[in-house]
């Protein structure tokens, strides 16, 4: 565990994602306690960041390219829905 990538070792990679795991704990509370349906949306817009966030910093971590990609295709996805949730809200759709 205390080998060196890039100049940063890994612990600090895994403590940073502990930390943005937390975060994305918290925006799952407030996804949950809304209270309202724009607030729920900034929430779960918040907390798919963090997880891409989380699996970048993973990638970085266990030094695998295929969990980038795989966050890059969740992001996508993830401005998608909530482009489709915004147009839904403001009641377009």
């Amino acid at each position: 565990m205390g080998e060196e990538v890039g100049g940063v070792t890994i612990q600090i990679f895994l403590f940073a994602a502990a930390i943005v795991a937390l975060l994305a704990i918290a925006a799952l509370g407030r996804l949950v306690a809304g209270p309202t349906i724009p607030d729920r949306a900034v929430a779960l817009d918040t907390m798919n960041t963090y997880v891409v966030g989380l699996m970048m910093l993973l990638a970085a971590a266990y030094d695998s390219v295929v969990m980038v990609d795989v966050a890059i295709v969740y992001a996508a996805l993830s401005f998608v829905g909530t482009m489709f949730i915004a147009r839904y809200i403001e009641g377009e759709v």
